[in-house]
């Protein structure tokens, strides 16, 4: 404890902190990826229809395919970063980014055009687990907080980029499913406009070396120790490797059987709140939100002009928001923020979920509001955005990034990124479910539910990683 203890002490002088912030931007270009990749399809849907000559439920699928790639991606991705290292596990994501906004533009079927979004979900998946995982392992303790945050701000950038960019090419065609450049259709150049951003990051990554832990965890301690050099001062790197030495279980690499207790014959408990904070995040209904937005929005009664307004100005609210997050949460420290994220996303969504079920009324055009409980509803929801964006959004990825004991880091991130990815499935497909079933305001009213169960998740079992090394966060979780 007393080299994690020293280590901890000298973090916050002789750091190279510009070399720290590159290495961090260059990981979390993978986010942006996953931002682009998840928002890019949104302008996409009913050019897809027209071009596949598909009917509800084929489109709905081509739409939550990705999803499926994801959870498999976010799954194996830890395993394989545990095995061949990071920096390769994202080489081959970047170089699925790229296949699959390649394809995803020439597909000339559903069949062809999901495999293409599935490659792309796999690479999603992996970018969402190892990217901030590098982070954290290179990060100091006093800053990492704040770096690990940069992947989620990169997520947002990448959604507001690819409604951006998808808006401008449909103005300029006329529409999506209109001709664009050199006789291809809009929707087309909205996949291959991916395929830039992609292969930057494919040509980067050859810039930044590979995650000192790792390379201690396959027995290259003084190849970790040159590039902790290169981090900080070479006192406080050996003091590292040292520590990182002890809390890896050495020549063997991580296996999924490593997040049993040998001693209990159970999962750790550690574990379990990975995969409740995973899960969480999703069941408090953020893609709910963006995925469905404009049914909130036609049902408050606006235009579709204003519609695309108000996709703007969640957009705006969620990269704001996320800056306020990346100056809090190593001021504030994680779990208080996840606390307050938590009830203060019950809340609004509960607000939303009285207005759709008093403040509205069924009309021969569907669902509307009365009176002022429209801008009522719209204020709620952007303040939900508001609450996630600074809390549960970015600190979720900070907490799997450094929660987990280097022995089983890699099979615990596989383990929580399904949990994350096949979360975020269910609710994307249950939600027309709900909505035909019990309606908005049911639907609403069972994710605040989510929120105070949350609430109590957090409060019980989480601990606080603020300001303390990776190496001090395993020695908590040996046993």
């Amino acid at each position: 404890m007393m080299n994690t203890d020293k280590i901890a002490n000298n973090q916050s002088g002789n750091i190279n902190h510009i070399r720290i912030l590159a290495l961090t931007v260059v990981a979390a270009t993978g986010g942006f990826l996953f931002g682009f990749d998840s928002g890019v399809i949104n302008g996409t849907v009913h050019a897809l229809q027209e071009a596949f000559n598909s009917d509800v439920v084929g489109t709905g699928f081509n739409i939550a395919s990705m999803l499926l790639g994801c959870a498999v991606g976010a799954f194996f991705a830890g395993n394989m970063a545990d095995k061949i290292g990071r920096k390769k596990t994202l080489l081959i994501a970047a170089i699925f980014f790229i296949i699959s906004a390649w394809g995803s533009g020439i597909a000339s079927s559903s069949t062809e055009f999901v495999i293409y979004r599935i490659l792309g979900g796999l690479a999603v998946g992996a970018a969402s687990i190892i990217s901030p995982a590098y982070i954290g392992e290179i990060a100091p303790p006093h800053i990492r907080g704040r770096l690990i945050s940069l992947q989620q701000l990169a997520i947002v950038l990448g959604l507001f980029m690819a409604f951006f960019s998808n808006y401008n090419i449909a103005l300029g065609a006329g529409g999506a499913a209109e001709t664009f450049w050199w006789g291809y259709k809009a929707w087309q150049w909205m996949f291959w406009i991916e395929v830039l951003p992609a292969s930057l990051f494919f040509l980067f990554l050859f810039l930044i070396p590979e995650s000192p832990r790792y390379l201690v965890a396959i027995g290259k301690h003084e190849k970790a120790r040159n590039i902790l050099a290169k981090l900080t001062e070479i006192k406080t790197a050996n003091l590292q490797v040292e520590s990182i030495r002890k809390t890896v279980i050495g020549e063997r690499k991580s296996q999924l059987s490593d997040i049993i207790n040998p001693g209990s014959g159970k999962i750790y408990t550690i574990v379990w709140v990975g995969m409740a904070l995973a899960a969480l995040q999703q069941f408090t209904g953020i893609n709910v939100v963006f995925y469905y937005g404009s049914v909130l929005w036609q049902a408050a009664g606006f235009t579709e002009a204003d519609a695309l307004l108000t996709n703007v100005i969640s957009g705006s609210v969620n990269v704001l928001f996320t800056f306020v997050a990346i100056a809090l949460v190593d001021r504030v420290g994680r779990k208080p923020l996840l606390l307050i994220g938590a009830l203060g996303q019950a809340l609004m969504l509960g607000i939303l979920a009285l207005i759709f079920a008093y403040g509205s009324k069924d009309s021969a055009a569907g669902l509307e509001l009365t009176g002022k409980t429209g801008i009522m509803a719209l204020l709620a929801a952007n303040a939900y955005i508001a609450f996630f964006a600074f809390t549960w959004g970015p600190v979720m990825w900070v907490m799997l990034g450094e929660m987990f004991p280097n022995k089983f880091r890699g099979a615990a991130l596989a383990v929580a990124g399904l949990v994350q990815w096949g979360s975020n499935f269910l609710i994307t497909i249950s939600f027309p479910i709900l909505l035909t079933s019990i309606g908005l305001g049911m639907s609403y009213g069972i994710y605040a539910a989510f929120g105070l169960i949350a609430f109590w998740v957090v409060k019980k079992h989480v601990t606080e990683t603020k300001g303390r090394t990776l190496e001090q966060i395993s020695m908590d979780h040996a046993g």
